[in-house]
């Protein structure tokens, strides 16, 4: 079968660069495989070495052994240097291909137990590539053998133990009766059972292939293929990586024991970053569920939030109401810390907040001045900043206090301005918190822009040129832009953060909300 690359893929794809590790050359020789040593380790014992002297033998299967273990170091010290779930599918994907000598492959991250996330990656493969491979019926396909190979009862926690012949005795059973419902301990779990590797050395050779299987092969240029479970007893099952040769050929014992030891704590490091990862999408969603669902309409105003939480879920926070009169409260606040106790902490202030807006939302000092005593009162050990605008849309007119909250910022045609507010201490610094108000009066089609200090943060500068950075961002929005307050937050977004509101981002929370005047 030919080794080419298939016609139109890309150079950069049909041709990875492999890792260079102590005992593994990444350019990895032709087949075959199966008897080829690693390059630069010493092999094994011939029998032709059993004239040598004992002394040789042992060395030279020590220098074996050593050369073998530093790869693994420093293999293992890269992988557990990734962050993020496609990171580390990527480089186990690499260090993979380096151990039993393939130039292209794919990861799958599928969890047995189907709460996701899953994902697909590729080496030396183009995205339409991924895409062919999937084709091909699971049953047949080596890694979809993997992912299709464990039932459903062999899930962690999911298994019973094997049922025992009638009559058959059980030690420390117990009394009779111990067995009904209700007086029987739970039956011990057994472990996942963890499928053992796939080696497919010739396709086109090989018995109970799906004709596909060969049709895809022979289009995508491989002829060989070996595939691993992501599995451990501990972690289940998590996904499959396969490693496809140019030629008929299939790793050795020694590749094939050196990727084991090494797919295992690939396993278990890719087991912890989906805890991870799920535990930042349930906080993500806590987050999202004490923010408002939607955001009102009211007439002679339009507008629009961009909100990111943070990876550890922080207790930034906005909020827009319509209050009597057409009028309109907007909010942006802050609570100081991370994690479940902030955003807790987030969703008391804001629906406290809210309560007195109602009540005395003309007066916003009157109302930060509230929250401030029922902080202090209710939580003394905490901080946070605010701001709370009463809008009167018709008359185009705000009326806004902030406490240690960075200030609104006004973009129209004709000007791009922070709005003067007065210094003032966060909620909660203070024995008894008060500033002035300030008013403002937007011109027809002007946009007022309420942020969060995540948002100058994740900058990264100093907080002048944060702020001189945020002013020429909103500056530069096209005209054909500032009609929709959507359009701006974007290109303020795509301008002041190259990696805009992207979740995989790390950084402080942000909340950027966007209310334009007609």
């Amino acid at each position: 079968m030919a080794s080419n690359a298939p016609v139109g893929k890309p150079t950069d794809m049909s041709s990875p660069r492999l890792p260079k590790v102590a005992g593994i050359d990444s350019t990895v020789p032709a087949p075959p495989h199966t008897v080829t040593p690693l390059p630069g380790v010493p092999s094994a014992a011939s029998p032709s070495d059993a004239t040598l002297p004992p002394g040789v033998l042992i060395q030279d299967r020590l220098a074996s052994w050593v050369s073998d273990l530093t790869t693994l170091h420093e293999l293992t010290e890269r992988l557990i240097k990734t962050d993020s779930l496609d990171g580390a599918l990527r480089e186990m994907l690499g260090a993979g291909a380096a151990l039993v000598g393939a130039r292209r492959g794919m990861a799958v991250l599928e969890p047995a137990d189907g709460l996701g996330p899953t994902s697909t990656i590729g080496l030396g493969l183009a995205h339409a590539d991924l895409g062919t491979i999937e084709t091909v019926p699971r049953g047949s396909g080596s890694y979809g053998r993997l992912l299709d190979g464990l039932p459903e009862a062999d899930l962690p926690g999911a298994g019973l133990p094997d049922a025992d012949p009638p009559g058959a005795s059980l030690p420390n059973a117990g009394p009779p009766g111990a067995g009904l419902p209700g007086n029987s301990p739970t039956p011990p779990r057994r472990p996942a059972r963890v499928p053992e590797p796939i080696a497919i050395r010739d396709v086109r050779t090989e018995e109970g292939l799906d004709p596909r299987h060969r049709e895809v092969a022979a289009r995508l240029g491989y002829a060989a293929s070996y595939a691993l479970p992501l599995a451990t007893e501990e972690a289940g099952r998590l996904g499959a990586a396969v490693w496809l040769y140019d030629e008929p050929a299939e790793p050795d014992e020694r590749r094939r024991h050196l990727i084991g030891l090494y797919g295992r704590f690939a396993t278990e490091h890719l087991a912890r970053l989906l805890q991870v990862e799920r535990a930042r999408a349930r906080v993500a969603t806590v987050a999202e569920e004490l923010l408002p669902s939607r955001l009102p309409r009211v007439p002679g105003v339009r507008l629009a939030v961009r909100h990111l939480t943070g990876p550890q879920g922080g207790g930034d926070w906005y909020d827009a109401l319509p209050l009597p009169e057409g009028a309109l409260g907007l909010a942006v606040g802050s609570v100081y810390g991370t994690g479940p106790s902030a955003l807790a902490a987030m969703g008391r202030l804001r629906a406290s907040l809210r309560a007195y807006a109602v009540m005395e939302g003309e007066d916003p000092v009157a109302v930060l001045s509230d929250l401030e005593l029922l902080l202090r009162l209710t939580e003394p050990a905490r901080s946070a900043t605010a701001l709370f605008a009463y809008a009167e849309p018709a008359q185009r007119r705000i009326v806004l206090a902030g406490a240690g909250h960075a200030p609104p910022l006004v973009v129209g045609d004709h000007r791009t301005e922070f709005v003067e507010t007065s210094l003032s201490a966060p909620l909660g610094m203070l024995t008894c918190w008060e500033a002035p108000s300030v008013e403002l009066s937007p011109a027809p089609g002007e946009t007022v822009l309420l942020y969060t200090d995540g948002l100058l943060r994740r900058t990264g500068d100093a907080t002048d040129r944060a702020f001189a950075r945020l002013h020429a961002a909103a500056a530069s929005v096209p005209r054909a832009d500032r009609s929709d307050p959507g359009a701006v937050a974007d290109h303020v977004l795509r301008t002041l953060l190259p990696g805009g509101l992207d979740p995989a981002v790390e950084g402080e929370d942000v909340v950027l909300l966007a209310a334009r005047f007609e």
